[in-house]
This record gives C-alpha cells, sequence and structure tokens, in this order.
C-alpha cells in the first residue's frame, strides 16, 4: 500500500485549484469584477456538404440529423441569418454602449465575410481564434491539427490585420492541443477550460501558461437547448443573478464572468434586449470592468506567474 500512496496519480487532473485560499487583491482601477462579452463568429466555418463534410450541420433553432451527402436548407438559413443580420445587432449595441468584446472568430468563417473583416480591423475587439473552422478539433489527427492551427492564424492575420494571441475551440481541445499552441507561438492564452472563475496557470513544455475559463451556463445555448429558458428576461435575470453574486465575491477576491453569444441566437431581436439591458446593469456597478480577454490575460501575468 506505501508503494501505491507514494507513485504519481494515473493522470494529471487538479481538483483543489485555488481551494480556500483564492487570489487577493482586484482587477485594474480597482475593479473586483472582469465581464468578458465573447461574440462566437461560427456562421459559414460549421459542417457543410458544400464544404465537403458528409452532412451538414445538425445543431440548429431545431435538431435534427441530415442524411449523409444531404443539405438542411433550413439550418443553413439559421446560420446565415446570424452573418447577415445577427451579428450586426449585437456589434451595434457593443458599440452603442462603448463596450469592448472579444470575437471567437473561426478563420474560415471571417474569410467568407469581407465586411466582417473590415469591421473587425478598425474596431477595438479583440479577435480570439475559434478554429480554422467550427470543428471539434479532438477528431483531428496531431499533425491536421498543428496544421489547421496554423492556417488559421495565418487567414486571421490576412483577414484582419493581425494575429489572434487566445484561442478556443469547439467543444473543447485535444490533450496535445495546448503544446501544439505553444509550438506554434505567438498565443498568450486559451479558454478551452471551464474550470473556475478566475484565470489560472498551468505548465506547458515547462513554461507557464495563461488559462482564461470560459463558461456555458451564462451563454445563449440555453435558448436552442433548455425547454424551460425560453426568453430575453430567463437570460438577464441568469444574468443578472450571475453577476450580483460574483460582484460580491469581487470585494474580497478578484473574479471573472463570461457571457457567450452566438450572432444566430442572441442576435436575434426579442434576445439581443437582454444583453443591451445587462450591459446597463454592470455599468451601474463601480467595481466592475468590461474587458477583452487579451486584457484580462496580460493583467493577471502582471500579477505574477507568467
Amino acid at each position: 500500500m506505501a508503494d501505491d500512496q507514494e507513485s504519481p496519480p494515473r493522470h494529471a487532473r487538479d481538483f483543489v485549484g485555488y481551494g480556500r485560499t483564492p487570489p487577493q487583491g482586484s482587477w485594474p482601477n480597482g475593479a473586483g469584477l472582469a465581464v468578458s462579452l465573447v461574440l462566437n463568429y461560427e456562421e459559414g466555418s460549421e459542417q457543410s456538404v458544400l464544404d465537403g463534410d458528409p452532412a451538414g450541420e445538425s445543431v440548429g433553432e431545431i435538431v435534427r440529423q441530415p442524411e449523409k451527402g444531404q443539405r438542411d436548407l433550413a439550418i443553413e438559413s439559421m446560420y446565415e441569418y446570424g452573418s447577415r443580420v445577427g451579428v450586426w445587432r449585437l456589434l451595434e449595441i457593443f458599440d452603442r454602449n462603448q463596450v469592448d468584446a472579444t470575437i471567437f472568430a473561426c478563420a474560415v468563417a471571417i474569410e467568407r465575410n469581407s465586411q466582417i473583416a473590415a469591421y473587425l480591423r478598425a474596431s477595438r475587439h479583440e479577435v480570439c481564434c475559434h478554429g480554422y473552422r467550427w470543428e471539434e478539433v479532438f477528431r483531428l489527427s496531431e499533425d491536421e491539427e498543428r496544421e489547421h492551427i496554423s492556417l488559421a492564424v495565418r487567414s486571421l492575420e490576412k483577414t484582419v490585420g493581425q494575429r489572434p494571441v487566445g484561442w478556443y475551440c469547439r467543444y473543447g481541445p485535444s490533450e496535445r492541443t495546448r503544446r501544439l499552441l505553444v509550438e506554434t507561438g505567438g498565443f498568450e492564452y486559451d479558454s478551452d477550460s471551464y474550470a473556475d472563475d478566475v484565470p489560472y496557470w498551468v505548465t506547458v513544455q515547462g513554461k507557464p501558461w495563461c488559462v482564461l475559463p470560459y463558461t456555458l451556463d451564462t451563454g445563449d445555448m440555453k435558448y436552442w437547448r433548455s425547454p424551460s429558458f425560453g426568453d430575453a428576461e430567463d437570460h438577464y435575470n441568469y444574468l443578472k443573478d450571475t453577476f450580483d453574486c460574483l460582484y460580491r465575491e469581487g470585494e474580497r477576491t478578484p473574479r471573472m464572468m463570461s457571457v457567450g453569444l452566438h450572432c444566430r441566437i442572441a442576435g436575434r431581436p426579442g434576445r439581443a434586449v437582454a444583453i443591451e439591458r445587462f450591459i446597463q446593469y454592470v455599468r451601474s456597478h463601480k467595481r466592475a470592468w468590461f474587458a477583452r480577454r487579451i486584457d484580462i490575460a496580460r493583467a493577471w501575468r502582471e500579477r505574477g506567474g507568467g
């Protein structure tokens, strides 16, 4: 038994984190809570027969599985709504309220909408790499994943005028993703984790690596996936309750809140109103900080550890 107790764990997972001794202090300018609005721009990079995929995307306002080789024109049009209308409605809300956001941008999606590319080149919003396409990278081989990371970086450099320094992929990374990001170089953080309410450090190839946790519970996907989550009031109330809890905790330890939005979901008129109401609610609190994810990562690095 002694040998078993002294042997290293079979798998490397951290179930403790900061535990009962969370980080102390605050964010820049004395803020206790950093609020990160994230707009996922994926339209045009989803699964599509036209791009050589076996079948079209199955997740939409309705859920169904197309036959192999069959297009689903209804679901395709739901994604097109996001790039034609929804994205502009949400960006206008951000701009009207002077909020700097992070765009989780799939490279192929940006390639297919030159107006979005031009807007992002001229804006203050951060463009974070959301993969080459909206794909499950853990299904790729190592060589494929390495190539897709490189393709995505080069593509976004061309379309938006600068390379991304953050990374977030669809539904979770492979076990090698962080190593490949470090090998590629130029990245400062990833958000492929849902493990905390504050950034944390891991070691990748012997070096500290910053992880900015993301969250799904405050996002808009519940409009599609939860039958009991139906309108903007539900979303606003959930965002407000989350904010209130983290804001209170931010009096003694810095906290971070992510709000993930999708052009084709929250960009609908009856849903977008919740986002503007929430922004205005946050604005009424002095110790809240709307921040791009790169600003959060760099502020965390200044605290030490990277």
